[in-house]
């Protein structure tokens, strides 16, 4: 019994350790989503309280721990600080963790845990600015591209193929509703991101994402803009749904195709 504890020390201090460091990054990832839509460098200058501008000492700059410590507000100004941050960087330190779990320090831990990174970022500035950047997704497409050459999980020919597939699709989809409608539906931003999408998980996960994505898309969207008030044919950002279903691919996508296919269309 005791040599079990002590062998599951070093995993436990493993997990822990990637969360933190996963929360860290999420940290950093905060600043790029706020600075790179207004032009700013993500780079200088350090951390500062947008509602009085006071630069953010290290010690109140610790993932997650800061925000409760502090009450979520600035210790100089007292103004409210975001449930945004905290969120981002506990999102980020749980795929780091997930990740750890799967892999260990395996070589597709960190190409995995970058393609969430991306997700995680467009989706954030989807939400706040309804744009997806050109310079997250496209640089994405070619990071996939080469990283297949890197892993087992598809090849180079199948992440070709999955750029195609997912850009191809949304872009035939996109023309063909503008068309119809006379004004555009999906924007270039989500073209360029299922491309990315398609690049790190191949055809199969481009293809379950666009499905992912419309089911979750028609549950969340359609009682949210009932309450407001608001017409179906208002816009609301679609990358936070492309992400989340590509998560979901990326964790479970072979399970959850096995009981669709099994227990929904009995085969």
């Amino acid at each position: 019994m005791n040599e079990l504890l002590v062998a599951s020390i070093p995993q436990v201090g493993g997990q822990i350790a990637a969360f933190m460091l996963g929360a860290v990054f999420g940290s950093f990832y905060n600043v790029v989503i706020h600075r790179l839509p207004l032009g700013q460098s993500i780079v200088r200058p350090a951390s500062r309280c947008p509602g009085c501008g006071e630069a953010i000492a290290p010690y109140d700059n610790i993932p997650v721990a800061s925000f409760l410590f502090l009450g979520g507000k600035c210790r100089h100004c007292k103004s409210p600080i975001s449930l945004r941050y905290p969120l981002v960087e506990a999102v980020s330190g749980l795929l780091a963790l997930f990740l750890f779990r799967r892999y260990g320090l395996h070589p597709q831990l960190p190409i995995e845990f970058l393609f969430c990174s991306l997700l995680l970022i467009i989706t954030m500035i989807d939400l706040d600015t309804m744009e997806i950047p050109d310079v997250l997704s496209l640089p994405g497409i070619v990071l996939g591209l080469a990283f297949s050459l890197l892993t087992p999980r598809l090849t180079f020919y199948q992440s070709l193929l999955g750029i195609f597939a997912g850009g191809g699709t949304f872009y035939l989809i996109a023309a063909g509703y503008s068309l119809v409608r006379r004004k555009e539906g999906l924007g270039g931003g989500d073209i360029k991101l299922l491309a990315m999408i398609g690049a790190f998980l191949g055809w199969q996960g481009a293809a379950f994402t666009v499905f992912a994505s419309s089911v979750l898309g028609m549950i969340v969207a359609i009682p949210l803009l009932w309450r407001s008030g608001k017409g179906l044919g208002s816009a609301l950002p679609f990358g936070p749904f492309l992400a989340v279903g590509a998560v979901c691919y990326l964790f479970w996508g072979e399970l959850l195709c096995h009981w669709y296919f099994s227990t929904l269309l009995g085969m």
